[in-house]
């Protein structure tokens, strides 16, 4: 594809060569068809000889030029050649002004310098101005006086020409640059896009991975707050079995793990579905958690206690599923570390928020190092922490050895979708 400016100069180029031919004929043509000629043999020899001149240093120059692309010497010389001959067909025809005014056309390509351009056009006008005079010789001084006028004039329209010209050819200047500065801008702005193109799609990427992570995260923790601790009460039941003496109690035992079986079974086939709680699906929440509570102090033997207070309100699904998991890993943890007598789970509905509180008076231990849930391969406090933030909350964990553990988890109070 050309660019524009390759084409103008193409053009333009075109016309430097050419248009010397063209004014010579034209001024040939008119002396012919006006009858402007001398009629003397000796003068229309004259012209012929000059026209041929003309031609013969107009192919000379066609090749000499290819080998002087820039103004200099040569180039000035050819210059002042064609004027000479110019001005010598003018004096005999008038008509070959028109050959004249090719001074007016290259004479920055052919002189150097700011000087000689100039003088070149001035040059150019002297035989314009007389052939507009009538030709010479003038026969008396208002047709010198009109000369002058005359170059006056053409030089005055010629510098208002050139002034028009070279303000015009400040603004291609500048048009060109400011497009230029546009395709650097465009180009930058393209890199930019191509760039925030990529880091979008490394985001996606990354966001994608974090998902899969979490979702992995989330998916073992629903294993171990259901599955594993099923069969931790299972096992705990069946030890207790091989221990027991009395018919009547090993049958409790065996009737308490069986019912475990089929809770974790049930889970189990939950956790395929849709990892929502099953008892969430028919009751809420609050009444979930006492048959968990009352449950859980059933299998265990330590007396526990739920309490609700605030009005109950409307939680989002995710929200209550959290809240259970929390609590069947505390009371859990309770029951594998903390050997209490006693345990409080209370759920509580405040403007904005949603606390769970799982207090015991067990052994306690030291909160500036690991939870003892975390030496026996479980999630342990860290696994609730993290349920609770992934669902913009907060857990907190207050034990001393001897005075027990208390932990709390504050969601905030969404309802649901």
């Amino acid at each position: 594809m050309t660019r524009p400016g390759t084409e103008v100069d193409r053009r333009w180029a075109a016309v430097l060569r050419w248009h010397p031919y063209g004014l010579l004929a034209t001024g040939a043509v008119l002396s012919v068809a006006a009858a402007e000629l001398t009629p003397t043999a000796g003068e229309r020899g004259a012209v012929l000889a000059l026209v041929v001149g003309a031609l013969a240093l107009q192919l000379w120059w066609g090749r000499a030029g290819r080998r002087h692309p820039t103004a200099d010497a040569v180039s000035a010389g050819y210059f002042v050649a064609r004027w000479a001959l110019s001005v010598a067909l003018t004096w005999l025809a008038p008509f070959f002004a028109f050959y004249a005014v090719t001074g007016y056309i290259d004479n920055n390509d052919l002189l150097r310098g700011r000087r000689w351009p100039r003088l070149g056009a001035f040059a150019a006008s002297l035989p314009v101005a007389a052939a507009q005079a009538s030709g010479v010789p003038f026969d008396g001084a208002q047709w010198w006086a009109m000369f002058a006028g005359l170059l006056l004039a053409n030089n005055v329209l010629l510098a208002v020409v050139t002034h028009l010209l070279l303000m015009e050819e400040e603004r291609s200047t500048e048009r060109a640059a400011t497009i230029a500065e546009l395709e650097a801008t465009n180009a930058a702005l393209q890199r930019a896009l191509d760039e925030n193109a990529a880091l979008q799609a490394q985001l996606l990427l990354q966001a994608r991975e974090a998902g899969v992570t979490d979702e992995r995260t989330r998916l073992a923790a629903e294993l171990h707050d259901t599955i594993a601790q099923g069969l931790t009460g299972i096992i705990t039941q069946l030890q207790a079995v091989s221990t027991a003496t009395d018919p009547a109690t090993a049958r409790r035992h065996v009737d308490r793990a069986a019912e475990l079986a089929r809770g974790s079974l049930g889970e189990a086939r939950r956790s395929v579905r849709n990892l929502a709680p099953a008892g969430l699906a028919h009751d809420e929440l609050p009444d979930v958690l006492r048959d968990t509570v009352a449950r859980w102090a059933e299998h265990s033997g330590v007396r526990a206690e739920f309490t609700r207070t605030g009005a109950v309100g409307e939680l989002h699904g995710e929200l209550s599923a959290t809240l259970l998991r929390i609590t069947q890993e505390a009371l859990a943890n309770v029951a594998r570390h903390a050997a209490a007598d006693r345990v409080g789970v209370t759920l509580s509905y405040m403007d904005g928020e949603v606390t769970l509180d799982v207090r015991d008076d067990g052994r306690g231990f030291d909160a500036r190092r690991p939870a003892p849930g975390g030496r026996h391969g479980g999630f342990g406090l860290a696994g609730m922490r993290a349920r609770a933030e992934r669902v913009a909350g907060s857990l907190t964990v207050e034990s001393e050895p001897g005075h027990g553990t208390a932990v709390s988890a504050r969601l905030p109070l969404v309802g649901p979708e």
